[in-house]
């Protein structure tokens, strides 16, 4: 199994406050790498793919609602 596996593996065994550590050190990675940072302040980071996800999970509920009411 590969680490990649591994770790997906847990994620969903990890409480809340476990999760939220593991996305600051998944942060800092990207910080640390010069990497896909769009914004990092003190409330948080914010990363391409974080914006990426954000955006295809809204588009999948305008998808969704305009296949509902037959407008696609």
């Amino acid at each position: 199994m590969s680490t990649i596996a591994e770790i997906e593996a847990v994620l969903p065994k990890l409480t809340t406050e476990e999760l939220v550590r593991v996305e600051q050190a998944v942060h800092s990675q990207f910080r640390q790498r010069g990497d896909g940072i769009v914004y990092d302040d003190t409330y948080g980071g914010e990363t391409e793919a974080d914006l990426v996800a954000a955006a295809d999970a809204a588009f999948q509920i305008y998808d969704k609602a305009e296949a509902e009411h037959g407008r696609n």
